[in-house]
């Protein structure tokens, strides 16, 4: 087996990055467009208790969708290809972003917000001064949730001809050659766990400058 896998690199180490750029364009685009709604919904919903129980709500029922069904639900309204990869994606990473971002605008201490208010900051100034910094630390560990998932889950777009890590993982299946398998599986895991490494060094760093 383990020659077969070098056997893999030396003749389609090309395609092999290609697939990993694919798979990470996915990931982060999904990522990107989700923070985009999520950070705004998460700092209304601390505000305001009616919009912070309506997210909580929604995130749930969005857990328990599973990616693969949402995928084939979206190809009669949108088709195949990268867009519905992108929409199940999204919907993915939504429901860890938007509840730490609650969370961390909830914790952040009323006492300092009112100092702040006293001292003539506006709403903004309160924002990017006070809420956000301490804020950060919570919608990182959303984010890091959020990018973790979406990198697994990637794996699935390649039902729909969104290309990606899955690819490999399908022809290994389709084709019974068990190298294809263990290269993607293996290197989808080790995305997840760089992603995870590396949000975990900011986070930790951002709490100490706190």
């Amino acid at each position: 087996m383990f020659t077969q896998i070098i056997q893999y690199f030396e003749a389609n180490s090309s395609e092999y990055w290609l697939e990993i750029g694919q798979h990470l364009f996915l990931s982060f685009s999904s990522l990107i467009i989700a923070l985009v709604i999520a950070l705004p919904v998460g700092y209304l919903g601390s505000k305001n208790r009616a919009v912070a129980a309506f997210c909580e709500s929604f995130a749930q029922i969005l857990r328990i969708i599973p990616s693969l069904a949402l995928l084939f639900i979206l190809i009669p309204f949108i088709g195949t290809g990268i867009g519905p990869a992108l929409i199940a994606l999204v919907v993915l990473a939504l429901p860890p972003l938007v509840v730490n971002t609650i969370l961390g605008f909830n914790e952040v201490p009323t006492d300092l917000e009112e100092v702040g208010l006293s001292l003539g900051m506006s709403n903004w100034q309160l924002l990017k001064q006070i809420s956000l910094p301490l804020a950060l630390p919570f919608i990182l560990n959303g984010i890091k949730l959020a990018l973790v998932e979406v990198i697994a889950s990637a794996s699935l777009a390649t039902y729909i001809g969104a290309g990606g890590l899955g690819q490999l993982i399908m022809t290994g299946l389709g084709l019974y050659k068990m190298q294809y398998v263990i290269i993607g599986g293996v290197s989808v895991a080790l995305l997840s766990l760089l992603a995870m490494f590396i949000f975990d060094l900011i986070i930790k760093k951002v709490r100490n400058n706190d």
